[in-house]
């Protein structure tokens, strides 16, 4: 029998099991960590003696954000200033027999050229969420959108950093505040000229368990390349923790510059309240200044995502969320008192259905 052959690639040194720091929260199953947050929400709805009362946070949103609300709804009703902001998109619906060339001419209409990002209307955490860099790619997504729903399509954004700003101010203030300031990282391998983007993937911990399931989430790049050292491969367009990106708390930045601009938006919305922005910026010298383009923004629903820095205890963590959920009551008691009503138990629970039913049929992100 004839002996194996040795080869170069069996002369490589094995890659060491790398352990960028997880937060415990990330550790921790989405189900179970949610406990505490129904138990609190639960009491303070058994308190304001109402469950539904954050969907009064901004009245003019759809369950004022908590589910259910599109992304272009935030955008219809902006003025001049706050569109001013906004990357170029334009929303149609997926329907008829040739869905591309109608897709196409609403891009021509919008002033819109390739690259795009396209996203459902009506998404969450990034589900659907593809850059399309030709006419191909647009036909595929067409093929693989769900019939009779509505989809956006966006100017592809090429900043380098990604910010969620979260903001909030009692209808009774003339000014209000930031709540915290996430850091999006994208998930990344760094080549060593040696291992392969799927041997990488392999030896981070973070990256390993993000990337179980290629039917949420495509990666882009060739598992085989073996990236020069040193350079960066970048795994998603999207910068999740459920595809492996890692969040950072900025709230450091949030000085008076930056609110001053983000106030000036949200005062150009009618009733908004309490939502997260989420945008993209060049360098962190402009996020202060507030110089940015907003990529979409989020109602009383939004995560305090913040939090979700490593850096955080357990009981960190639930101290900021927690506050969080208190000031949503708040926001909808003063609202409340104004004469908006709340959303139905019955109808706020048919909206999240519906999502969560759209989100399994979407294409997979990118």
């Amino acid at each position: 029998m004839n002996e194996p052959v040795a080869t170069a690639l069996d002369a490589r040194p094995p890659l060491a099991r790398t352990a960028p720091r997880v937060g415990t929260m990330e550790r921790i199953p989405k189900w179970l960590n949610l406990v505490p947050m129904v138990l609190q929400w639960c009491w303070l709805g058994l308190r304001h003696r109402s469950l539904t009362l954050p969907s009064a946070a901004n009245p003019q949103i759809t369950a004022g954000g908590l589910v259910g609300d599109t992304k272009s709804e935030y955008f219809a009703g902006m003025g001049a200033l706050a569109r001013s902001h906004v990357a170029s998109y334009v929303v149609l619906r997926v329907e008829g027999a040739d869905k591309l060339a109608a897709a196409l001419s609403a891009m021509r209409a919008a002033g819109l050229g390739f690259p795009v990002v396209a996203k459902p209307d009506l998404g969450w955490c990034g589900f659907g969420v593809r850059r399309l860099d030709d006419a191909l790619d647009l036909a595929d997504y067409l093929a693989r959108y769900p019939v009779g729903e509505s989809l956006m399509l966006q100017r592809y954004l090429d900043e380098p950093g990604e910010a969620g700003i979260f903001y909030v101010r009692h209808p009774d203030q003339p000014r209000g505040r930031l709540l915290g300031i996430l850091l999006r990282h994208y998930p990344q391998v760094v080549g060593d000229g040696v291992h392969s983007v799927a041997q990488l993937i392999d030896a981070d911990t973070r990256l390993r368990r993000a990337m179980r399931h290629p039917r949420e989430h495509e990666c882009q790049h060739d598992p085989e390349e073996v990236p020069v050292a040193g350079d960066s491969v970048r795994l998603s367009l999207i910068g999740s923790t459920r595809v492996g990106g890692r969040y950072e708390d900025g709230s450091a930045l949030a000085g008076e510059e930056l609110l001053t601009a983000i106030d000036a938006i949200a005062h150009d919305m009618p009733q908004f309240h309490a939502g997260r922005f989420d945008v993209r910026y060049r360098t962190l010298q402009d996020l202060r200044c507030g110089r940015f383009t907003i990529m979409e923004v989020n109602g009383a629903g939004a995560e305090a995502v913040h939090a979700w820095d490593p850096k955080y205890s357990i009981r960190q963590v639930y101290r900021m969320v927690f506050a969080k959920q208190r000031l949503m009551f708040a926001l909808g008691a003063a609202n409340r008192a104004r004469g908006h009503r709340p959303i139905g138990m019955l109808a706020l629970a048919r909206h999240h259905l519906h999502q969560q039913r759209l989100i399994r049929r979407y294409p997979p992100s990118n």
